[in-house]
């Protein structure tokens, strides 16, 4: 679908729309309805299932959203965390210069000065798009985080979180402490960030308050041991930087053995894997939409050695937009800290044994990927609306139905019921014909929906049974009532990772 077209459905069924609508909205702000909070929880969920699932010393953790400036001036935020700004000098209006340059650089403008972004804006004549005037002047960079203070004096300042690693590499000593003492040690955070974005646009792809859930690996850089060979013969799609420098933009598909023999280190590779198996076989994106990009020294992010980016085709968007990404930090963070607090974070592994922990991130963009979902899964099937939504994510895997509501309704209310026991959202319609509750559910991602009928209350052999369509193959079967919770409960599980 378009994205105009994609987004109306998801307002039109209650996933998201502008916040503060009645008043026109605002810009990058997004409010979710019941569909969208049960379908991002839901995504939630599945991450936190599958990537804390690597190792029983992964962890979550619900940090404050606040940062002292102490602690955005050591990380190195107050310095680097900018964007390049392209103003009009006609209008005023602002634009961030990867935005106004994504037709002709459509790699972007990683690595580049400001004066050589504004070469290719004078040499490529750009106009304002706002007002049509060459009056667009050199970039300058623009920090992107929003800053407030605490108190009634105004001058302890402190600033919103522009992402949620540092909560991490701030608890890492107490992590360190509560937990069992031991390297690998991984610290999540779910949560939202917040960055004064330039130019919002796209919907959820680029907001002003948004939700990450990343996870943070602190390990010994002399030894991360990880079961390489359950993973070594799979394969991968990336676009590494010397095929990109050839003009390349298909991904080439390698094993996770060979990206090791090419030079990356076997850890490193082991978790692009559970990445891409994530992406593919969690969420269902389809496989030749995903890539992994490689980021050079000069375009990847001020704190890595290695980052590839997870990508997601866009059929809404037009292309390929970043929806995670895995970086390896090094000692870059623990360093920073240890510096700004004066305390030296190395720990302690055995007698004379002592090492300063590094760094590997897995990030991941959870409204982008809630719009993946739609632009991947939400599609047209014939007359209908069909979202497929893994069973685990749909926000109401279950639909009830009185074939008749007024001798039905009673039954399938208790049903209702009986299934909400048992830990399973279900929801219940009576409006209209069966064939429009079918369709809404469709529409809604709803994966299993429930009919019941005279035979399901009436004396006779099929008495307390049931109806259970599929919606993706709208296949029927008859079954007892009491059976449906022992057969969707397993199908409702999000995955966990398995090794062979």
């Amino acid at each position: 679908m378009k994205l105009d077209e994609l987004y109306a459905v998801l307002r039109r069924r209650g996933v998201l729309w502008p916040s503060a609508e009645i008043y026109g909205g605002a810009q990058g702000l997004f409010d979710y309805g019941p569909l969208g909070t049960s379908l991002k929880r839901r995504l939630q969920d599945a991450w936190r299932s599958w990537f804390l699932g690597l190792s029983d010393d992964y962890h979550l953790i619900e940090p404050a959203e606040m940062l002292p400036e102490a602690v955005v001036r050591a990380s190195g935020h107050l310095e680097n965390f900018t964007d390049p700004e392209v103003s009009c000098s006609a209008c005023k209006n602002s634009f961030r210069a990867e935005t106004l340059l994504e037709k002709i650089r459509p790699q972007g403008v990683d690595g580049l000065t400001a004066e050589q972004i504004g070469e290719i804006v004078r040499s490529n004549q750009v106009r304002c798009p706002t007002c049509g005037a060459s009056a667009l002047g050199v970039p300058r960079p623009f920090n992107l985080m929003f800053q407030t203070t605490l108190g009634t004096s105004g001058h302890e300042r402190v600033y919103l979180q522009p992402e949620t690693a540092q909560a991490s590499y701030l608890s890492f000593a107490r992590m360190w402490d509560v937990g069992r003492r031991a390297l690998p040690l991984g610290i999540a955070v779910i949560g939202r960030a917040y960055r004064n974005e330039i130019a919002p646009r796209q919907v959820l792809f680029r907001m002003r308050v948004f939700t990450q859930a990343e996870l943070q690996i602190f390990f010994d850089p002399r030894s991360f041991p990880v079961p390489f060979s359950a993973v070594a013969s799979e394969r991968l799609p990336v676009l590494r930087v010397a095929r990109r420098e050839l003009g390349e933009e298909s991904p080439e598909e390698v094993t996770a053995a060979e990206l090791v023999v090419s030079g990356l280190p076997e850890f490193y590779v082991f978790h692009l894997v559970h990445m891409l198996r994530f992406l593919r076989d969690v969420l269902r994106y389809p496989a030749e939409r995903i890539r992994f990009l490689e980021k050079s020294e000069k375009e990847r992010a001020f704190y890595n050695r290695l980052q590839f980016d997870a990508e997601f085709h866009f059929e809404s968007l037009g292309g390929f937009r970043e929806v995670g990404a895995v970086h390896y930090r090094g000692d870059y963070d623990l360093t920073r800290h240890g510096t700004g607090a004066g305390r030296d974070f190395s720990v302690t592994l055995g007698p004379d044994d002592r090492v300063l922990p590094h760094v590997l991130e897995l990030t991941f963009g959870v409204d982008r990927n809630l719009w993946a979902l739609a632009d991947a899964l939400l599609a047209k099937d014939g007359e209908r609306t069909l979202w497929r939504l893994p069973p685990y994510l749909a926000p109401v895997p279950v639909g009830v139905f009185p074939l008749n509501p007024k001798e039905h309704r009673e039954a399938a209310r208790r049903l209702v019921g009986e299934l909400r026991a048992e830990g399973i959202v279900a929801g219940y319609d009576e409006a209209r014909s069966i064939g429009r509750r079918y369709a809404r559910m469709d529409e809604a991602g709803t994966p299993y929906s429930v009919t019941v009928d005279a035979l399901s209350v009436d004396d006779g052999p099929e008495h307390g049974t049931v109806t259970l369509r599929d919606r993706d193959s709208k296949a029927q079967e008859r079954l007892a009532a009491s059976a449906l919770a022992p057969r969707l409960q397993p199908l409702l599980r999000p995955p966990v990772p398995a090794y062979d």
